[in-house]
C-alpha cells in the first residue's frame, strides 16, 4: 500500500509540552507462531492527526496499536516517530499514552491520584515537583470536565466519567502519541455518542497524534480525520469518511462499510445487467461476472422519471425517523433497501420504479484483501 499524504485540514497541531509527531510504519509485520496478525503494513500518520483503525475482530487493529506502543515486537519492519526509529525503544522511551476499553484505573486511588500516578512513578530525577503535579492534575480535571471530583474514587463515578479519568491519566505524562483501544466499548450508545464528540474537542485542543481502534463504523467515520480499514492483517484503504463511503477501493471496503448488500450482476461494458434489467454502467467498463454493492442511499424512487427499473417490495419498516423498504429485482437476488419519504404510500407486494444514483461494481473474484 502506498504512503498517504497531506493532513486533510492542513493544520499543524502542537500538543502541550512538545510538537505533534508523525508515525510511520514501514513493512510492519507480526506473527504469533504460524498465524500472521499483521502483514507488511506501510502507513503514514500525519502530525496531530486522529486516525481511526476500523475492521472486524481479528483483523489486526489492536496488534498494530500494540506494535506502535512497544507492547509487541515486530516480526519484520519498523515504526518511526518522525525520523526516529522507535522499534528498539522501550514503552517508556516511546512516551505513549494508552487508554483501554475497561479504564484500568486503580480503585484504591482517588481521581486526582490516578491522574498523577504516571508522574509520581517516575524516577526522582525525572519527577516534577509536587506543586507542578498538582497544577497539571487540576488542569487536566478541567480539560476532561471533572473539576471538583478529584477526591472521588473510581467506584463513585459513572462509566463515562471513569473513561475521562483514564484519558486524563494518559495525557498527564505529556505523551508524544496517544493510543485508544476501544475506549468506549463498555459504554451504552448515548454515552458513547456524547463522549466521542467530547473526545474530538479534546483532541483539537491538545493536538496529539492519535490512533483510535474501534469496531463502530459510525464512531470511526464521525470522529476521525481519516480511517484505516483493516482486514486479515492488512490495510485495505486509508481515507476520509467521504472517500471510504463514496469511493471504496476494494470489494471488502464496499461490503464492510455502510450496510451494503452484494448482488451478482453482469457487466457488458456500457451497462450492468441486474436480473433481467440493465442500467448504465456510469463509466465503469466492466465485462463479465461482477459484484454490485448496494447501500440504501444508492437507490431513489423513480416515479415519473425516465430510466427507472421495476423492483418488488418485499417488506416495509420504520427505523427511527426514516422508513425503509426492502426491494428485490429478481427471485435469485437478495433484497436491497431504499429509504422512503415518510408519507410515500408503499406497501408489501407493490412494484415500484427505482433508479441507481451510485454504482459500486467490482469484477467477480477480485481480491480485496491486498492493497
Amino acid at each position: 500500500m502506498a504512503m498517504h499524504s497531506p493532513p486533510p485540514d492542513g493544520i499543524d497541531r502542537r500538543p502541550p509540552g512538545g510538537v505533534a509527531i508523525a508515525i510511520t510504519a514501514e513493512g510492519l509485520a507480526k506473527s504469533f507462531g504460524t498465524a500472521s496478525a499483521v502483514v507488511g503494513i506501510d502507513l503514514k500518520v500525519h502530525p496531530g492527526e486522529l486516525l481511526a483503525l476500523l475492521g472486524p475482530s481479528g483483523s489486526g487493529k489492536t496488534t498494530f496499536l500494540r506494535l506502535v506502543a512497544g507492547l509487541e515486537t515486530p516480526t519484520a519492519g519498523r515504526i518511526l516517530f518522525d525520523n526516529e526509529d522507535a522499534t528498539r525503544l522501550t514503552v517508556g522511551e516511546r512516551r505513549v499514552g494508552f487508554v483501554f476499553q475497561h479504564y484500568a484505573l486503580f480503585r484504591h486511588l482517588n481521581v486526582a491520584e490516578n491522574i498523577a500516578y504516571g508522574l509520581r512513578a517516575r524516577p526522582r530525577r525525572l519527577r516534577p515537583p509536587d506543586a507542578e503535579i498538582r497544577r497539571r492534575v487540576a488542569d487536566l480535571l478541567d480539560l476532561v470536565q471533572l473539576s471538583g471530583l478529584g477526591k472521588r474514587y473510581p467506584t463513585q463515578l459513572s462509566g463515562g466519567q471513569r473513561q475521562r479519568v483514564a484519558l486524563a491519566r494518559a495525557l498527564a505524562v505529556e505523551p508524544r502519541v496517544l493510543l485508544l483501544d476501544e475506549p468506549f466499548g463498555a459504554l451504552d450508545a448515548k454515552v458513547r455518542r456524547d463522549l466521542r464528540r467530547w473526545l474530538r474537542e479534546v483532541h483539537d485542543r491538545t493536538g496529539h497524534t492519535t490512533l483510535f481502534v474501534t469496531h463502530d463504523q459510525e464512531e470511526a467515520l464521525e470522529l476521525a480525520d481519516r480511517v484505516a480499514i483493516f482486514n486479515r492483517g492488512r490495510i485495505e484503504q486509508v481515507g476520509s469518511a467521504d472517500e471510504i463511503l463514496d469511493r471504496p477501493a476494494t470489494p471488502f471496503v464496499a461490503s464492510f462499510v455502510g450496510e451494503a448488500v452484494c448482488l451478482s450482476v453482469e457487466g457488458t461494458g456500457d451497462t450492468i445487467r441486474i436480473g433481467s434489467h440493465e442500467v448504465p454502467s456510469q463509466g465503469q467498463k466492466i465485462v463479465g461476472p461482477a459484484e454490485l454493492y448496494v447501500r440504501p442511499r444508492d437507490l431513489v424512487l423513480a416515479d415519473g422519471a425516465a430510466g427507472g427499473i421495476a423492483a418488488r417490495v418485499v417488506a416495509v419498516r420504520r427505523t427511527g425517523p426514516a422508513r425503509r423498504a426492502e426491494l428485490t429485482f429478481a427471485d435469485a437476488l437478495p433484497p436491497v433497501e431504499i429509504e422512503l419519504p415518510l408519507g410515500h404510500p408503499v406497501a408489501k407486494g407493490n412494484v415500484v420504479p427505482v433508479r441507481f444514483t451510485t454504482l459500486r461494481v467490482f469484477p467477480s473474484g477480485q481480491d480485496g484483501g491486498v492493497t
